[in-house]
């Protein structure tokens, strides 16, 4: 098993020192990655112990893969510093392996892929097939509702980053598009 946040292993760690511990990277996307990238993001807790605790937590995931498993700590208070450049990703993709939900709603945030295409200069045929990919025919789904997308305006579609492998597949067959990656704050 590669999307270690979606079976939630049980794992033995110090509950008071960890806020969480995220799988980010290629495995929370593709199918077959090479590696499984892991942070540990610690809570007041001094370097030497957090080098301990991280092997230990690895030593535990490693039963539950055969890929090899690359463990990062970091402490909360330098997390969100510029030199961090783990950090956006692991906003923007990261999943908790304790929760299984995105490590962005612990902070208020949800995070998104938006896909920005055009159809200019494709002939009729060619949009309505686009738009049969996109909101399906007769009967079948199409890709926004089977993997819960939004049209938020013509030309611009937001997903969850978990399937931006699919749509991307899908919709670069038809026509040229831009992924970018948003994070939105959560209504109150």
């Amino acid at each position: 098993m590669y999307k270690l946040w979606q079976t939630k292993p049980e794992l033995e760690y110090p509950k008071t020192k960890i806020i969480d511990i995220i799988q980010h990277g290629s495995s929370t996307k593709t199918n077959n990655p090479n590696d499984i990238d892991i942070a540990i993001i610690y809570k007041n807790t001094p370097i030497k112990e957090q080098l301990t605790e991280t092997q230990k937590i690895k030593m535990q995931l490693e039963k539950h893969t055969d890929k090899p498993i690359h463990t990062t700590p970091y402490d909360y208070n330098t997390f969100f510093d510029e030199g961090n450049f783990a950090m956006h990703n692991i906003l923007l993709e990261g999943r908790s392996i304790i929760t299984g939900k995105y490590f962005a709603e612990k902070l208020g945030f949800t995070p998104y892929t938006e896909i920005k295409y055009t159809l200019k200069g494709k002939e009729k045929k060619e949009k309505i097939k686009f738009n049969y990919t996109l909101n399906g025919k007769q009967k079948k789904y199409g890709l926004l509702k089977k993997y819960g997308g939004t049209l938020i305006a013509p030309g611009l579609i937001r997903i969850k980053p978990e399937h931006e492998q699919i749509f991307k597949e899908k919709l670069e067959k038809q026509t040229k598009i831009t992924i970018t990656k948003t994070l939105i704050k959560k209504k109150l």
